[in-house]
């Protein structure tokens, strides 16, 4: 197994997403029977990307890879809770993957509900629900304090850009394993944010 250093994977990502922005396609890494063969074999993606589940931010269309290319776990608000710590384990461990992207993404409506449940707590979302809401939390409540109330789009944009940042931290700091792949062996997490008015993804946390 060809390991690809966190640094090639992130100037990967960055490629493939200029190419997206400007509507051109790799045809390399357009799906074929052939390629489809090659991975009965196994994987080796160079990149773990835990997103948010949103329709319109699919990881290997916003950065222009194909099959076998990126490990993706997606779950609304791209929150990290124990399994999506796990996914992340595995894939570094059992790939060799050293590049995790927290993506998150402009409008995002997780974001947006737990705002709603901070500036209402009288709502009764359901159980389940309440579990994202209640992991989004901590990462922009304290947003509020900042007096950012007054505008809700200013709102927003900040907690999207919180979060990112919490996830990754939960991530860094919430795994052995991950802790010691950092230390160790070379694993990067970065944050980054998906705009959907342009399509540019902005990396902006955990950058040398």
């Amino acid at each position: 197994m060809t390991k690809i250093e966190a640094d090639e994977a992130l100037h990967r990502l960055k490629a493939g997403n200029e190419r997206f922005v400007a509507g051109l396609r790799n045809e390399d890494a357009a799906p074929n029977h052939s390629r489809r063969a090659e991975l009965l074999a196994g994987q080796e993606p160079f990149a773990i990307v835990l997103g948010c589940s949103d329709s319109r931010v699919p990881a290997e269309l916003v950065f222009d890879q194909g099959l076998g290319d990126l490990f993706v776990i997606r779950v609304a608000g791209n929150v990290v809770a124990p399994s999506q710590i796990g996914s992340v384990e595995f894939a570094a461990e059992r790939f060799g993957t050293r590049l995790v992207v927290v993506l998150g993404h402009s409008q995002c409506g997780a974001i947006s509900a737990t705002l709603e449940a901070l500036a209402q707590p009288g709502g009764k979302p359901s159980r389940n629900l309440r579990s994202i809401v209640d992991r989004v939390r901590p990462s922009v409540e304290g947003l509020l304090a900042l007096g950012l109330g007054h505008d809700p789009d200013a709102l927003v944009r900040e907690a999207v850009r919180a979060n990112v940042r919490f996830a990754a931290g939960q991530l860094r700091h919430g795994s052995e394993i991950l802790e010691r792949l950092i230390e160790e062996d070379g694993l990067r997490v970065v944050g980054a944010e998906y705009s959907l008015e342009t399509g540019q993804v902005d990396f902006f946390d955990g950058l040398r």
